[in-house]
């Protein structure tokens, strides 16, 4: 009788074969960490999970329990591989571990500068300035035997007034209780650390002793801000250190922000900063309410201050040159005009025009509706026309009246000194300022708002001196 056919395995049934460990051809030739047998019994028959995963916890001894790969055979122990990457022993160790590579005879770094030939010094130093070469010598004693002292005799003379402070604004991080002074270039002892207040133009408020504070000077160490009042450089810097260094370097720039009411108006005024990318921003809306139908004067009346015939709202040093004016003025002539009573009407004439709701909101045309960005300095203005509520109204169904705001964004500088900062000498009118290219593809309103979340809406952003005149208060275009 003929031998029934062999049955197949299954695909399962194969593929458990396959991966049963198999005995060695040399039985002789056994793992040195167990025996055959232990392998065997230690295994046994796989599971599903264990062929999912590939791994097997294997004993050795009595307490120390490892994992082995059974594709490959190779033993894991995630334990020990954490421990190898600490450093185990002294840092002295680790000195020693540098000698042997380097060797025993392997010379500093200050004696390392010191071998360096005569040529090699003068190359670096020729490619320094007055401030670095100073910065050099400050660094070690190996430099300053190199440069010698006489770098700081010359760095105080009055000619190297500028490279001086440059030299100092590098001290800044190393004295929290003293700041800098633009005018004698000397740092003074702060006298209300922690405490400093922005207060009016017109109030003395020191933050330091100095004997030049009350002197005039030509360079730019405020900047106006409204009538009455203005922003001391000093607080620019005292706000950026504390966010660069701490705050016992200076005190926070939510400090600076203020609510202002003119005493000879009714301009309101708010005022903001931010801080972006080492840099203080400046946001200022002022408004007040606006009577439609005003003439020339009136409207003149309205803008300017009479104290010096400045507009009433914040602006920067070239005002007088664009078209920011003529805009609040086209502005303005867009409220429109309410019809007079019936009675008023027929005093004229037979004929009569009913009256009609006035509009909550009022449009304004293609000229000065769109932002504009100031030229020569980093600075936008947005100039609108609001319906707000006059609470000092007794009438109330008058209560509603059109108001005229204006905001203007500036980028203040880093807050090291004012020479030093090309935006502060920019919005003050010193200096020239690379032009619109130069403040970013993102305009500074877009990232002031963007603070909170909110987005302006979209505008156009457009010049603000596109003839790029000079004139200023020459020029009788502002006027």
């Amino acid at each position: 009788m003929a031998d029934p056919k062999p049955r197949k395995l299954s695909l399962t049934s194969r593929l458990l074969s396959s991966l049963k460990s198999k005995k060695s051809p040399n039985k002789n030739r056994n793992p040195s960490w167990a025996s055959s047998s232990d392998v065997g019994s230690e295994i046994g028959p796989l599971s599903a999970n264990s062929i999912t995963s590939g791994i097997s916890k294997m004993s050795f001894g009595d307490e120390e329990e490892v994992f082995i790969d059974i594709q490959t055979g190779e033993r894991r122990d995630d334990t020990e591989m954490l421990h190898s990457l600490a450093h185990h022993g002294s840092f002295g160790s680790l000195k020693s571990e540098n000698e042997q590579r380097f060797g025993e005879d392997s010379i500093p770094g200050e004696r390392l500068f010191e071998s360096l030939p005569e040529g090699v010094w003068g190359c670096v130093i020729g490619y320094l300035g007055m401030s670095d070469l100073a910065a050099f010598a400050f660094c070690c004693k190996t430099f300053r035997g190199r440069l010698g002292r006489e770098v700081w005799p010359i760095l105080n003379k009055p000619e190297n007034r500028d490279e001086k402070l440059q030299f100092l604004v590098k001290l800044d991080s190393s004295l929290p209780s003293h700041l800098l002074c633009p005018l004698c270039a000397i740092y003074h002892r702060r006298t209300r650390i922690g405490d400093e207040k922005l207060k009016a133009t017109h109030v003395l408020n020191p933050i330091f002793n100095c004997l030049y504070a009350n002197e005039p000077t030509e360079l730019p160490i405020r900047t106006r801000l409204v009538p009455g009042h203005r922003l001391p450089f000093t607080f620019v810097q005292l706000a950026l250190r504390a966010l660069n260094y701490g705050p016992q370097y200076g005190i926070p720039y939510s400090k600076l922000d203020r609510r202002l009411k003119d005493k000879e108006s009714d301009w309101t005024h708010q005022i903001r900063y931010y801080h972006h990318k080492g840099h203080l921003l400046l946001r200022s809306t002022s408004k007040t309410f606006a009577s439609p139908g005003l003439t020339l004067s009136g409207q003149r009346h309205l803008l300017y201050s009479r104290e010096d015939y400045t507009p009433y709202f914040s602006v920067c040093a070239h005002w007088q040159n664009g078209l920011l004016m003529d805009l609040c003025k086209c502005a303005l002539s867009h409220i429109p005009v309410p019809v007079d009573p019936i009675t008023s009407q027929l005093k004229r004439g037979p004929q009569i025009t009913l009256s009609r709701p006035a509009k909550a909101i009022v449009t304004l045309c293609g000229k000065c509706r769109p932002m504009r960005r100031c030229p020569s300095c980093p600075t936008e203005y947005l100039i609108e026309i609001r319906l707000d509520e006059d609470r000092s109204e007794p009438n109330p169904v008058a209560r509603f009246k059109q108001t005229i705001v204006v905001t203007r964004w500036s980028d203040l500088g880093d807050g090291t000194i004012p020479m030093g900062s090309r935006e502060w000498m920019a919005i003050n009118g010193v200096g020239e300022f690379e032009g619109l290219d130069s403040v970013g593809k993102r305009g500074i309103s877009g990232t002031f708002e963007s603070q909170n979340g909110v987005a302006i809406p979209g505008q156009r952003m457009l010049n603000l001196n596109p003839k790029n005149k000079t004139d200023g208060e020459e020029g009788d275009d502002w006027y």
